[in-house]
């Protein structure tokens, strides 16, 4: 295949509300293309894009796949993405390198909670954004409410390109606003499309949607507006180019109709992608940072500049092994290139390098700036580097991934597993950096925090699937400490005497409140030689020892001064085992009268949803024995503050789910701790009794 160059290419990432048609829009485009010859189905396990073990059984796109194929000139890079919030860290990976975003909209569910989420995506990558209305065809169909939904939540630079002729079963006529022309097509005929006048029943409401068009584009453009005074209209050209430049600046919102699953619309679609959305070249520049600097930087898409590639995707194959998704930024990239992957400086020579049409692979020679690409069997490069030619110290900005929340520890079913866990878990971090391990030293717990709970069970079923090791979860242990509210002394005195030579050490401790976040201090009082000065570090030790295991419910002591302070020794029993015993029961009698209490961590917790939220989630984090701090308005959510017991978090995750039908999202980091209720450290101190 000879390579393209970058102003006849179009990037696209496909995305959506989990079961809004992504994956069939995909399907639909890829049969109109020419590139399959039927359409494949999701209860039947053979689409293009969910090839996955994985996905074939749950039914749902779990995982980004790419499709390519050309039309009208151009080559079509369409990027799939899983619709399910728990899986939205690849939909920010294949946001970052597509050039510009269908976001599909069912047109009987309207707006849902990952159409907002994305909505927020493009913003934050400042994507040119189409929106597609699906399931036209569909008996709940309703166009107009849809449109308003989408103008309600996204503004009125969302305007309509089409609008259906007739909606439910049988619908098979777009009106087409830009062209001012009525399509009719034949269910499942890919290539029937006949166009004609609009017809009498649907003028009027057409030349009012076109003239909103016109407007729309001209109030985007000083030029086009000034035409538009002028003339009273703008050629369908100019309103072309108008709405090609209007999505580069995210100042125009266009909606187009589709029934992917009998191919209505797909080929307009295709004429549009070519036609309306911006090729590498007309998106401009992409950001970089210098590494020598740090400075910002823009990498220009030409063909003949350095090569700057970037991977926005690690997977592995079974019989292939590791393979990477790359963009190329700048330059090209060809079968044996030498680069250098400028986060490690680690020489990469690039193996065979294909292009992917789901797990098809076709090997190509070489690929130009713009191009989306894969390659096989890097060495340890990751998602996230940049592959440039030597010399080049410019990074591609990384992707930032969303923050998982729900953790949750996990434990071997098979013990000697631990090891292979580890490894899997490492390699399924490479594919999938959206969620985290962490290895608690306190409690020897490995805890994975994850997007949400059907992302927790992918990746136990991929440990299981992959590397053959089964896993248990379990609740993730809360470090409680341990202090006391007044002075205390004690003494400890070990005595023992069994025929030979005996043990023998006595000393006085001294237990001291200190304020929150002071640590443990320990100091010797000791004069006269009372206690000889070489047992004072075995003293010391004994108290460390008896703090790190705790009194009253075997959690590490805080925030308190001990101070041995007298004591008495023998010159022959006496030893440095003697001493350690004797200052560890001084310490723990001491602690005994000393009204010991126990402390709960807090965390601060940050909760975004929307304004109608609110007040169940207040009332839940009340519930939690949370404390509400505040709220206030971020454009359309309302942000509360609050502190909340880490107790508490194992439930927030669920609650808030299920309150907010998956709206709302939430971070929190550890504030300080706060001493725990009685009831609640009665029950902690009985169960570790147990």
């Amino acid at each position: 295949m000879q390579a393209v160059q970058p102003d006849k290419l179009r990037n696209i990432v496909i995305t959506g509300h989990a079961g809004s048609g992504k994956t069939i829009l995909a399907e639909s485009l890829a049969l109109t293309m020419g590139i399959i010859n039927r359409l494949g189905s999701i209860e039947e396990g053979n689409t293009l894009s969910d090839y996955s073990a994985d996905e074939i059984e749950r039914k749902h796109s779990l995982n980004t796949s790419l499709v390519n194929g050309f039309w009208n000139d151009c080559k079509i890079n369409i990027i799939d993405t899983p619709g399910l919030l728990d899986f939205h860290g690849d939909v920010k990976s294949a946001m970052r390198v597509a050039d510009t975003v269908l976001i599909t909209v069912n047109s009987a569910s309207g707006v849902e909670v990952g159409t907002d989420t994305i909505w927020e995506y493009t913003r934050e990558y400042y994507k040119p954004t189409i929106f597609i209305l699906t399931k036209l065809d569909a008996e709940r169909s309703n166009f107009n409410n849809a449109i308003q939904a989408l103008q309600d939540h996204f503004g009125h630079l969302v305007t309509p390109m089409q609008f259906p002729g007739d909606e439910g079963a049988g619908h098979h006529t777009l009106i087409d606003i830009l062209l001012m022309k009525q399509l009719e097509f034949t269910p499942d005929k890919p290539g029937s499309t006949t166009i004609s006048d609009i017809p009498d029943l649907y003028l009027k409401r057409a030349e009012e949607l076109h003239q909103q068009l016109v407007e729309a584009v001209a109030e985007t453009d000083e030029e086009l507006m000034n035409r538009f005074f002028e003339v009273g209209t703008l050629t369908e050209e100019e309103l072309r180019s108008g709405i090609k430049s209007a999505l580069v600046t995210r100042t125009f919102f266009p909606v187009f109709c589709t029934s992917p699953l009998h191919l209505i619309g797909s080929e307009r679609l295709l004429n549009a992608l070519v036609n309306l959305s911006p090729s590498p070249i007309e998106r401009g520049p992409e950001h970089a940072i210098c590494t020598i600097d740090e400075t910002k930087s823009l990498i220009q898409p030409n063909p003949e500049g350095p090569t700057i590639a970037f991977i926005f995707k690690t997977m592995s194959e079974p019989r292939v092994g590791e393979i990477s998704y790359l963009r190329v930024y700048s330059g090209h990239i060809e079968t044996g290139h030498e680069l250098i992957d400028v986060q490690t400086e680690q020489l990469q020579k690039l193996g065979q390098v294909y292009t992917i049409v789901g797990q098809k692979k076709t090997p190509v020679e070489k690929l130009l700036a713009g191009d989306i690409c894969m390659v096989v069997k890097l060495k340890d490069a990751h998602t996230n580097d940049t592959l440039a030619d030597k010399g080049t110290s410019i990074r591609v900005t990384p992707i930032i991934f969303p923050l998982p929340m729900l953790a949750t520890a996990i434990i071997p079913v098979t013990q000697g597993d631990e090891e292979k866990i580890s490894a899997g878990l490492h390699h399924l971090h490479e594919e999938d950096p959206s969620f985290a391990i962490q290895h608690d030293v306190e409690f020897n717990q490995t805890i994975l925090k994850t997007l949400g709970e059907t992302h927790l069970d992918t990746i136990i079923s991929r440990l299981q699937g992959k590397f053959k090791v089964k896993v248990a979860i379990a609740p993730v242990k809360i470090p409680y400490r341990e202090s006391i509210r007044v002075p205390s002394s004690a003494q400890g005195k070990y005595k023992k005497q069994s025929g030979g030579k005996g043990q023998y050490g006595d000393v006085w401790v001294k237990l001291e409140p200190l304020a929150r976040n002071s640590g443990v201090k320990f100091a010797s009082e000791i004069v006269g030689g009372v206690v000889p000065t070489r047992y004072l570090p075995a003293v010391e030790k004994g108290v460390r020892e008896a703090i790190t295991k705790g009194i009253l419910a075997g959690y590490p002591v805080i925030d308190l001064k001990a101070i041995a302070y007298d004591g008495s020794f023998h010159p022959v029993d006496s030893s440095e085992f003697a001493f350690k015993i004797a200052a560890s029961m001084a310490f723990k009698s001491a602690f005994d009268h000393a009204r010991p209490f126990l402390l709960e961590p807090i965390f601060d917790l940050n909760v975004y949803a929307p304004e109608q939220y609110t007040g169940e989630i207040v009332g839940d984090i009340s519930s939690k024995r949370g404390k509400i701090l505040g709220m206030q308005s971020d454009v359309r959510m309302q942000i509360i503050h609050a502190l909340i017991p880490q107790a508490s978090l194992t439930t927030f995750h669920h609650a808030l789910t299920r309150l907010t039908q998956s709206r709302a999202r939430y971070s929190y980091s550890f504030s300080h701790y706060e001493e725990a209720p009685p009831d609640i450290a009665q029950q902690i101190i009985a169960e570790k009794k147990e």
